[in-house]
């Protein structure tokens, strides 16, 4: 789907709030990464480190941290469970997260703790246009003249 001028694929939970996505994978991972919208929030991201393999992250907690022009920011999980791999390639290659955010930009792949009880605070399938719509209108970005 689209809104705002950003893509925003139909099989992923996005946490809006903190513009960050889940895939959940068929053997029961799950994928996270950043949003095409967050990125366009955020500006050129230098830097990209997500946290060490074993770690335990929480919903709304940091998953990784970027380094933007100006700023160090936190990214926030948008799930609850147990990094079993970081994305390596963004520390030689940051700007895969711009390039192709929900494919080789990922973040990390976590084991969730308990996905029924984060799904309460994510939003999927039809709802997510207009909340990214409203979400890129209150930022000012993405496609003029757009008022959700």
């Amino acid at each position: 789907m689209n809104a705002a001028g950003f893509e925003f694929p139909d099989d992923l939970h996005y946490l809006v709030e903190h513009q960050v996505w889940v895939r959940l994978e068929a053997d029961g991972t799950a994928t996270v990464g950043i949003t095409a919208l967050g990125i366009a929030q955020a500006g050129e991201i230098y830097m990209c480190r997500p946290k060490t393999v074993g770690s335990e992250v929480e919903q709304g907690r940091s998953i990784a941290v970027v380094e933007l022009a100006k700023a160090i920011v936190s990214v926030k999980s948008p799930l609850r469970g147990t990094v079993l791999a970081v994305n390596e390639r963004l520390a030689a290659t940051p700007e895969l997260v711009h390039r192709d955010p929900y494919g080789e930009g990922w973040l990390a792949r976590v084991r969730p703790a308990d996905f029924e009880a984060d799904r309460a605070a994510l939003l999927h399938g039809e709802p997510v246009a207009a909340a990214m719509a409203h979400h890129a209108w209150l930022s000012r970005i993405g496609n003029e003249g757009e008022n959700p």
